[in-house]
């Protein structure tokens, strides 16, 4: 198939690809492509221009700090997957990113672009969800800081305004004693997942559980967060938690799998990543 008639712009600054957004808010952005270029061709979309930012190289950014990783807009997948500093600042970014499609995806989509599309079943979502993080998003008006429990407003609608690019996306470090997990099922490996959890889990100075969050992918119209503290208790109740989770979610039906299932399936995949990033938080307490 073949997409419907477009413009097209190539900018090569911010200021100029913003410009072109403002002269045409209707207009879609292209980074990666990975998701845009499919719904053209399947005529899901008809936007009356194509802004190409690959050219505006500060947009390619990855700055790795002690408060967290910021990643520009042109960063691909692979190169976040990579970093070692990355990594080491927020494990939960890489674990997350070796479960995107398929390599040759991962070498050309965008961190950003991924969280921009705002599909509820993509891996990225949850992860900025769980963590509390933000996107910046500029345009002709001025810049802000959007925080994810805002960005995702609906399946495949991001909180972003007409004319609006999402520059950047911020994912914050992890706290002491604080370890991660991400799990999820899927048909094939690198498929949408049926169903999916990241978790994070940190104790206390008495090597008690202090905070135990888990944010979902893949069961409703947004990313999911549920704060398990309480469930768990202390001590790290998980099977406890698996419980809660399972009375609280109310998974959508489709094609793939039903809710009964799905919700089977949250409840599974919570319990199993809440034991592993405990351990690793317990790993990294007593080291």
């Amino acid at each position: 198939m073949k997409p419907p008639p477009f413009g097209y712009r190539a900018p090569v600054t911010l200021d100029e690809a913003l410009d072109a957004l403002a002269a045409r808010p209707s207009g879609k952005v292209l980074a990666g492509g990975q998701s845009l270029i499919p719904l053209l061709n399947m005529r899901l979309a008809a936007p009356p221009e194509l802004v190409d930012i690959n050219r505006v190289a500060e947009l390619d950014t990855l700055h790795v700090g002690d408060g967290g990783v910021r990643v520009g807009a042109l960063a691909r997948h692979t190169r976040v997957e990579r970093s070692a500093a990355a990594a080491a600042v927020q494990p939960l970014l890489r674990r997350a990113l070796r479960h995107v499609a398929h390599p040759v995806i991962r070498n050309r989509g965008t961190v950003v672009g991924s969280l921009a599309h705002a599909d509820p079943a993509a891996e990225l979502p949850a992860v900025l969800a769980v963590l509390d993080g933000t996107v910046d998003a500029a345009s002709t008006r001025g810049r802000r800081t959007i925080p994810a429990a805002d960005f995702f407003v609906g399946p495949l609608e991001p909180a972003l305004e007409p004319g609006e690019l999402a520059v950047s996306a911020y994912f914050p470090a992890a706290p002491p004693r604080t370890g991660t997990a991400f799990m999820e099922t899927a048909r094939r490996h690198g498929d949408y997942a049926i169903a999916g959890v990241a978790a994070v889990v940190t104790l206390d100075d008495d090597l008690r559980v202090s905070a135990a969050r888990a944010g979902y992918l893949g069961i409703s119209a947004t990313p999911l967060v549920l704060d398990l503290t309480g469930a768990a208790g202390p001590h790290g109740d998980w099977t406890a938690a698996a419980a809660h989770v399972r009375d609280t979610v109310d998974p959508v039906a489709d094609i793939h799998a039903g809710a009964a299932y799905r919700r089977h399936l949250t409840g599974v995949l919570t319990e199993r990543a809440l034991k592993r990033a405990a351990a690793e938080a317990l790993r990294k307490a007593e080291d």
